[in-house]
């Protein structure tokens, strides 16, 4: 799998001495040894462990190439059971991994073990991607803000490695940017990582837990919690079958479709509830569709699709 993230601004390489290209580094080095590092020179990040096979065949290559370009690009490695907090930002859930980074900023990069000549043009391009040096006016805050839109962009098309990557190293320079955690914490949802997800939201400081996007993601939370203690739909489709008027059951089945992803079939079966019983346990459908609106967003096609039949229950 790669990763891009474009418009890195950079210096052209230095010199650097032959004993600095290749470095064994930390999580409390990594800013120096890397972030402020790349700004000079392209800086290679190997993620690797012992106990990894396909680390030990690729680390070697990454050497041999780092010293072949004299100076054109750096190679630091991480050992992620001595320093898991900076691939635990980066969203790394497999080894080998790594990172290009290049004007402070992660550039390109690569999973798994590649064989000698892919490693090469891979670092070959890089340090042809190297620009000249960024304007004044390319300030850290606009880097960040280009960094944030790109990984959206990412969680938008479902890459979901290279969006945790991008809002990770966000993170690393502001640890409390609420849109970055709102972010990751998006990225912990689409992949089934709930706990991960609610811990993440718990991040932002608490001034900042408001608006629609916090709103909206506390209730995906909340939402996908209360699915996790319940029956399966098969379970909970052969109750409605032995007892259409079971409205628990139909309740529930709305709760679980929802987690599945089903939105508009959850809307439709909390809106058959309401028609069976609208007063059933305190307008307790009517309250759940409005909380699975406050999930989806006002723009999600279920939940347009959701308040016509709210409509057309409310008002026939």
């Amino acid at each position: 799998m790669t990763f891009e993230l474009n418009g890195a601004a950079t210096p052209s390489p230095a010199a650097v001495p032959v004993g600095a290209l290749i470095k064994d580094s930390s999580d409390q080095g990594f800013k120096t040894d890397v972030i402020d590092a790349s700004l000079e020179t392209p800086v290679l990040v190997d993620f690797w462990a012992p106990w990894c096979g396909p680390c030990r065949a690729l680390t070697p290559a990454l050497e041999k190439v780092v010293n072949e370009k004299a100076g054109k690009i750096r190679l630091i490695k991480i050992n992620i059971d001595e320093n898991p907090q900076i691939a635990g930002q980066l969203g790394i859930q497999s080894i080998p991994a790594v990172f290009a980074f290049s004007g402070g900023r992660p550039v390109d990069g690569f999973m798994g073990a590649m064989p000698e000549g892919e490693v090469r043009r891979f670092a070959d391009k890089v340090i042809a991607g190297v620009p000249a040096a960024a304007p004044e006016t390319d300030s850290m805050e606009a880097q960040i803000g280009n960094a944030i839109a790109a990984a959206h962009e990412a969680l938008t098309a479902g890459d979901l490695g290279r969006a945790a990557q991008i809002f990770g190293m966000v993170l690393q320079h502001e640890p409390e940017n609420v849109v970055s955690l709102l972010g990751l914490t998006k990225v912990y949802l689409a992949a089934g990582e709930v706990e991960q997800a609610s811990t993440t939201l718990d991040l932002i400081p608490e001034a900042e837990r408001k608006g629609v996007d916090y709103t909206a993601t506390l209730s995906s939370i909340r939402l996908l919690t209360e699915a996790a203690g319940l029956s399966e739909t098969d379970t909970l489709r052969a109750a409605l079958d032995t007892n259409p008027d079971d409205h628990q059951a139909r309740f529930d089945l709305a709760v679980v479709l929802n987690a599945e992803g089903e939105k508009v079939e959850a809307a439709e079966a909390l809106v058959a509830l309401m028609k069976r019983d609208r007063a059933w346990n305190d307008d307790g459908a009517r309250k759940k569709l409005i909380e699975l609106f406050d999930a989806w967003g006002p723009k999600d096609p279920a939940t347009i699709k959701g308040r016509r039949l709210l409509s057309a229950v409310l008002f026939s």
